[in-house]
Order: C-alpha cells, then structure tokens, then sequence
C-alpha cells in the first residue's frame, strides 16, 4: 500500500471511540509490547547522548514516546503522524513530558531534516509497500547523523506455504490476550489481504537498499519482527 492506500487506512482513526480505545489494542496482539519499548530506549541509548534528539515516526497514540520520555528524561523528540486524533492522543499520553515532543501531522517528508541522533519507527511501515518503504526508509536515513541508530519492528513474517499459519498464530495470541475473537478473526483477515507484507528478509533487503549498514534483528513474535541498524 503506497500512500495514497496509508491515507484510506487513517479513515478508522476518524472515529473517536477507535482512537480511544487504541491504546488497549497493541498489547494484545503484539507479544512483548511494552519490551519492544524498553529494547527499542536500550538499542537507542548504545549510541545516543544524553540530551538525544529521536525521530520517531508513526508517533500517532505516543505509547512509544511516553516510554521512551519517561526511561530517558534527557531526550527530546520529533513525532511524525498523518492522523491528528492520533497527534492528540500522543499529546495526552505525554503528560509533562508533551514539552519535550514536537509533534508534526504528516509523513516523513514533513519531518525537520534533522540531523537527528536516532530514529524509531514503530508498528508502521508495514502500511506501505515495498518501493513506499524504501523511499521512507531512505528519507529517515537522510535525516540521522553519521552511525546514528534506526530501530525498527512492524508486521513482517514469512510469505511462502506457512503464511496462513503464522496469521492463525497472530489470532490465537489476541484472543489469547482478551481480544474478541470475531476482532481478532476479522484483524487476521485484514492482513492476510494485506498486499504489502514483506518476509524478514524483503524486510531487510529495504533496509540495505536505503543505506543502512550492520542490520541487526533483535525482536521475533510470531508475525512481528524488530530491527537496530546505522545510518
């Protein structure tokens, strides 16, 4: 899905009850959500200084920023998202630390051109297909600092004869975790349709296409996969 489909997929977050209710969804259906957070502010923090300044796109909610604020009290951060609900949820999600965060409503083509010290982009490039990945992925990289850290994990699982087990294994640890089963039934159809999914390996392939060096998997839950790599 280029971006012209992302922006169809924003119309769910036109709802409010959506919107309110999105910070109970990640958790149950991504195995090790609130982990993914404390590894993604460990890979970060390897490289970073103590006052950073992170890019994170695909900020919409701030699940994320409000970890990485509240682990890293020096940071200040640059949220990219093209869904203003989503922006004010973050806003809200922020608390004391929304000063630190300058929020932009838009795609990684509104993001500052930084230089950044490190980006993260978290459960969203696989909204976009493969050239729209690519092109994102090369405009994150040229807004790092030289050797700058990219942490990235989104839906990324094998495309061959297996597919349709690993999407039962995508339902079966929602409904596994309080989802409602005929959400996480209907999820699972959601992205079996999906004609954008890549397997870890197109996934990085991408990577490397758009100028990242030393990728690194660090993260692996059933459908989801998690990278750390350099600019």
């Amino acid at each position: 899905m280029a971006i012209d489909g992302a922006r169809t997929f924003l119309d769910k977050f036109a709802d409010p009850a959506a919107v309110a209710d999105y910070a109970a969804g990640p958790p149950r259906y991504v195995p090790g959500f609130a982990d993914l957070h404390r590894m993604t502010g460990i890979l970060l923090a390897e490289q970073v200084p103590d006052d950073a300044h992170i890019l994170v796109l695909g900020a919409g909610g701030g699940l994320e920023l409000r970890a990485l604020a509240t682990a890293y009290p020096g940071w200040r951060f640059t949220g990219v998202d093209p869904a203003r609900a989503m922006l004010d949820l973050a806003r809200g999600a922020l608390g004391a630390d929304a000063r630190r965060a300058e929020l932009i409503e838009g795609y990684i083509d509104d993001a500052p051109s930084g230089p950044f010290d490190g980006a993260v982009c978290l459960l969203t490039l696989h909204f976009l297909d493969a050239a729209e990945r690519t092109r994102t992925s090369v405009q994150i990289r040229d807004r790092l600092k030289p050797g700058a850290p990219f942490v990235a994990a989104h839906a990324s699982f094998p495309q061959d004869e297996t597919r349709g087990q690993w999407l039962d294994r995508y339902a079966g640890f929602a409904i596994a975790s309080g989802a409602d089963p005929v959400q996480a039934h209907g999820a699972r159809d959601a992205v079996s349709a999906a004609l954008n999914m890549l397997s870890p390996e197109g996934d990085e392939a991408v990577l490397r296409t758009a100028g990242f060096r030393d990728i690194t998997p660090f993260y692996m839950a059933f459908t989801w996969r998690g990278w750390v790599s350099y600019a």
